[in-house]
């Protein structure tokens, strides 16, 4: 099973690929803040990533509420593949 970070890794390249501004979250001034913030084609996108069989906390729940609420993109991704899905899906 891959790590979150193995997880990450990929997806940041992949969004670099797609000529995406990413940046990854480490330590900020608020708990729950989705681990990758991105800008692509003018669109705000977060992304929570986790292992397969680990969940999102309520305060990271919340955060992608909120986030969804601001017309922004939230998405949970266990891998590059639902990161592809869930923009497929959203940005058409």
């Amino acid at each position: 099973m891959q790590s979150e970070q193995a997880i990450q890794t990929k997806i940041i390249k992949y969004l670099d690929s797609l000529g995406a501004y990413t940046v990854k979250t480490v330590i900020l001034n608020r708990a729950g803040v989705p681990d990758l913030l991105v800008c692509l084609n003018g669109s705000f996108i977060a992304i929570e990533v986790k292992k397969r069989g680990n969940t999102t906390s309520a305060l990271q729940k919340n955060h992608l509420k909120r986030i969804k609420r601001a017309n922004g993109i939230s998405i949970v991704a266990y891998s590059v593949e639902d990161v592809k899905q869930a923009l497929a899906e959203e940005l058409i």
